[in-house]
């Protein structure tokens, strides 16, 4: 029937029969059709704290449906129109059921349009929300975007976005994107909007209102940077704004040019742990950070952000096809990293001073790791952001660095990034370019380094030994490595790597 449904938090979870059945989300998305582009609206009342919405998404069936849905939770929907006519919903699960009044034909396109209204300090059982003192951020990673907006919430499901904010005068509306427009309105408030060029996964959309200053500045090759800083802390934190520039040139040395219209840091106006567990997210175009963090030293932070910048090519540009491929994107984002920190001479918290001596601490903590969290490309949503993703993904990318070459290694980085600009890889994707590229059969090296239940040995260091399972080897690493487990829900998972958050990186 038409009326108001609420996507509630006390709903059941659903099936991998209701979602695209992801290795680690298996419930999430939807089948039936791709996401082609969202167009939404979010207004900020200051008042109530709450924000109203208004998303329209555009599909391309890829089968006949009678009903089609949407990722939803925890979202006040007050109607649904299919191509502008009424359509009855109902709240399923985490799923927004829309019913139009006629199917929806195969190879057709849909628009559907739903409004709605949303609390960002709603108790869920996971959320995107990260309120603040006068407004709120969004962290959407892995599987919480659809407690802001309504959506197909998976990776693949990669589209355009426009992302208009309507706030008071006196506050600042920001998303991910480029700035088209701006209209102030005669009650005072103002509506912004951002085009995003190139399409995004909906866990890497940025949506901020606060009381922000704006910093602009131009980076390699003229590149428009855009820092988004809360005004009460734009001094402290400028230190580590102004690394940007600099950081993007070494990275675009080593991954080819930055693949997006600009790039910027929002340093959300919250150190409330509660709020904001992570240190940084990768955001799209605008890289989501808790401020406190940013307030340290370059040796302290600036591995970190090349770890952030660094995903603007693996996660944003190239986005994992399912969740068990997130070792691509913290595997090479943790390697930049360490590599970054050693070539400036920065020893790490174990007094490491080359990605050698990083690489082989880590690689006698192998079986342990795997024991404890399985192999690197089959996680679980409990230790989806456990160290096996990260640093045991970069010593994977450091493995076959050794057995290719550095130069090989550079090439197959580069083909792959080329191959899958702005699209979604695989696991398999990355094998068959590092086979093409190297001249060599990689399929069986590299599945013995991502699926095996054994550390394979390490080419090129035949000295280099595995501690036995038991023998506490791991330990430390995995103390300071707790990140949150998907059960706490994707705003309080910690992010960018343990070694990071510790010091080590």
């Amino acid at each position: 029937m038409l009326g108001a449904a609420l996507l509630s938090a006390s709903a059941p979870v659903a099936t991998a029969a209701d979602g695209l059945g992801d290795p680690v989300f298996p419930a999430l998305g939807n089948p039936g059709y791709q996401a082609l582009a969202y167009d939404l609206a979010f207004d900020y009342r200051a008042d109530s704290r709450t924000v109203r919405g208004d998303a329209t998404v555009t599909a391309r069936l890829t089968r006949t449906l009678a009903e089609l849905r949407l990722d939803a939770l925890g979202l006040d929907v007050r109607s649904v129109r299919v191509d502008g006519r009424p359509a009855r919903f109902a709240a399923r699960d985490e799923k927004l059921v829309v019913t139009p009044d006629r199917p929806l034909h195969r190879g057709s396109t849909a628009r559907l349009t739903v409004e709605y209204t949303a609390d960002p300090r709603a108790a869920l059982p996971h959320t995107a929300w990260v309120p603040t003192p006068d407004g709120f951020a969004v962290a959407g990673q892995p599987d919480a975007a659809h407690t802001v907006f309504p959506c197909n919430d998976h990776p693949s499901q990669k589209a355009r976005f426009t992302v208009a904010v309507t706030a008071p005068d006196d506050l600042l509306g920001v998303a991910t994107g480029e700035l088209t427009d701006t209209e102030h309105h005669d009650d005072g408030r103002t509506t912004r909007r951002y085009t995003s060029r190139e399409p995004l996964a909906t866990e890497l959309l940025q949506v901020s209102v606060g009381r922000y200053t704006v910093r602009e500045r131009t980076g390699p090759h003229g590149l428009p940077l855009r820092d988004v800083v809360p005004t009460a802390r734009a001094a402290e934190l400028e230190p580590a704004l102004a690394l940007t520039a600099d950081q993007l040139a070494w990275a675009e040395r080593r991954l080819g040019p930055f693949p997006f219209e600009t790039y910027g840091i929002l340093p959300a106006d919250t150190d409330d742990p509660e709020a904001f567990r992570f240190t940084g997210l990768e955001t799209q175009t605008l890289t989501l950070y808790k401020p406190g963090f940013l307030r340290q030293a370059e040796p302290a932070i600036g591995s970190h952000m090349m770890h952030e910048l660094v995903h603007s090519w693996f996660g944003d540009s190239v986005s994992p096809a399912t969740w068990a491929d997130l070792w691509l994107n913290e595997g090479h984002a943790d390697l930049y990293g360490l590599m970054y920190r050693y070539e400036r001479g920065w020893p790490d918290a174990s007094g490491h001073t080359t990605l050698a001596d990083r690489m082989r601490e880590v690689y006698g903590q192998g079986d342990q790791w795997r024991h404890d969290s399985g192999p690197v490309a089959t996680p679980t949503a409990a230790d989806l952001f456990g160290e096996q993703r990260y640093l045991g993904g970069a010593l994977v990318l450091y493995a076959l660095r050794e057995k290719v070459g550095a130069e090989t290694f550079d090439r197959i980085e580069r083909t792959f990034l080329r191959e899958h600009r702005h699209g979604i890889a695989t696991t398999r994707d990355y094998e068959r370019t590092a086979s093409a590229v190297s001249g060599q059969d990689l399929g069986g090296f590299l599945d013995d380094w991502l699926y095996g239940r054994r550390t394979p040995p390490m080419p090129g260091h035949p000295d280099w030994t595995v501690a036995p399972v038991g023998s506490g080897a791991g330990a430390a690493a995995r103390g300071s490595a707790v990140r949150g487990s998907a059960a706490q829900g994707s705003a309080v998972r910690g992010r960018a790597g343990a070694a990071q958050g510790s010091g080590t990186l």
